[in-house]
Parts: structure tokens; C-alpha cells; sequence
């Protein structure tokens, strides 16, 4: 099922033209990864050049590596504090893309942090973290690095 609104008349419509109206996702509609290459990915037609985390709400927001490079002074070490960012409560799986070789890793305080929330983490090279984010009916968050 496809909503639309009509941001002009304030009416609600099924089908027709929609050339003039807004496509919101109902919550049964699965949000799609496209494809990465070193340095981008591809979220439902639009491509972002940077590291993304994508919320329960399939919105998607840039990664706050500064959260993780403070301590470790690399964005491949997922801190608590970024653990804590990223986290959303109703979270049961974080799908976290590695890159494109797999360099990130977490911390033990951020795995420690997920397994007290109850939040189990698959951590995968980018292009199979992908491929698992797309086909996981799981309540999760994806957290993309898209280089190294």
C-alpha cells in the first residue's frame, strides 16, 4: 500500500497522478540498499558519500564518526558513545557494514552496551551487510561505513 498526501490541497489520494504529491513509507514497506562502491551507498535512489546510519524509522542520517575518533582516534572503533547514538529502544539487531574491506570493529564497551540492551550485532563487510539489512525482518538499525 502507497499513501499519498497532497501537500497543495491537504487531500489524500490512492493511485492516479502523483506528480504533485508527496510518497510517504508506511511501516510495512522495506526500505532498499542499492549498492556500495568505495566511498558511497545507494539508498532508495539516493546516493550518500559518506559513512550512514539508517534509524528503525528507515530514516537515514550521517554517521557521527567524531563520537568514536575522540577515543581511538579512527572512525574503525565504534565507541560507547557512538554505540549510544546510534541505538534506538525497540532495536533488536544493528547491522553494521564495516566497509568495504571490514576494517571497523566495536569496542568492547559498545558490544557490552548492545548485549545490555538486548540488541544483537552482525557485523559484516559493507557489501554483505547489505545484502542482510535488505532481507532481515528484524526491528534494526544499519550503520554503513562506506570506505576502507
Amino acid at each position: 500500500m502507497q499513501l499519498y498526501i497532497d501537500l497543495n490541497q491537504s487531500a489524500f489520494t490512492r493511485g492516479g497522478d502523483t506528480s504533485s504529491l508527496l510518497r510517504l513509507r508506511t511501516r510495512d514497506q522495506a526500505m532498499e540498499i542499492e549498492n556500495t562502491t568505495f566511498g558511497n551507498i545507494t539508498i532508495d535512489g539516493k546516493t550518500y558519500g559518506h559513512d550512514v546510519v539508517i534509524r528503525l524509522s528507515g530514516e537515514v542520517v550521517k554517521r557521527k564518526k567524531k563520537l568514536s575518533k575522540k577515543y581511538y582516534g579512527t572512525s574503525h572503533v565504534l565507541s560507547k558513545d557512538e554505540a549510544k547514538f546510534v541505538f534506538e529502544k525497540g532495536c533488536e539487531q544493528l547491522i553494521v557494514g564495516s566497509g568495504q574491506m571490514g576494517n571497523v570493529q566495536l569496542s568492547p564497551e559498545a558490544e557490552s552496551y548492545f548485549a545490555k540492551k538486548g540488541c544483537k550485532v552482525l557485523l559484516r563487510p559493507t557489501p554483505e551487510a547489505i545484502r542482510v539489512f535488505n532481507k532481515s525482518d528484524a526491528k534494526k538499525i544499519g550503520l554503513f561505513h562506506v570506505t576502507c
